[in-house]
């Protein structure tokens, strides 16, 4: 592997870290109705493990209601059970047609904990780009090492590390922040 595919590959695997972070943030509730908010969440279709967005459209019709029409009428009863066995904290409505999600107002203690949440989320991932910082650092280390760079080059090279790093810590903490604001306005 050479130098410059070294820093491609963590640069490629830090920006999957941010987007599995934004990824998450989408199903963390934030009293404005959102597909994401149910669009992962898993229903037994036909004893298969199934997320909502292969199996309905979920659109929202209102600013805290959530409509999910399933494609297949039959998956009702399973996609009503997958939305209550989650961690949505929202009692689904069945028509016989549709599936309602009214969402109700966030009480500020929900606030504080989905903060908390967000805050424990972004942890996670500051520490996955840290370990992909270190991974790459030991890679240039064992190249200076082997002779294949000098100790000036390996400088550089940690010095270039640790920037594309802080690049990505700071698009996580920007992340972190945007997710608190959306949680802690009131809509």
């Amino acid at each position: 592997m050479s130098d410059s595919t070294a820093k491609f590959d963590l640069e490629e695997k830090m920006e999957k870290a941010v987007d599995f972070l934004k990824k998450e943030f989408m199903g963390i509730r934030t009293g404005r109705a959102h597909p994401g908010l149910v669009s992962d969440i898993k229903v037994d279709y036909y004893g298969a493990p199934t997320p909502i967005k292969q199996l309905a459209t979920v659109s929202v019709p209102e600013g805290r209601t959530l409509l999910i029409a399933p494609f297949d009428k039959t998956a009702l009863k399973d996609v009503e059970k997958g939305i209550l066995a989650s961690d949505l904290g929202v009692t689904p409505q069945n028509d016989g047609q549709v599936i309602r999600l009214n969402l109700p107002e966030l009480t500020g203690d929900r606030r504080k904990e989905l903060t908390k949440m967000v805050n424990k989320l972004s942890e996670e991932a500051r520490i996955a780009v840290r370990n992909l910082r270190r991974d790459c650092n030991d890679f240039y280390k064992k190249k200076e090492t082997a002779g294949e760079i000098s100790e000036d080059q390996l400088r550089d090279f940690l010095d270039d590390v640790q920037k594309i790093t802080d690049r990505y810590i700071d698009k996580i903490d920007v992340a972190m922040k945007e997710k608190e604001e959306e949680i802690l306005t009131k809509f």
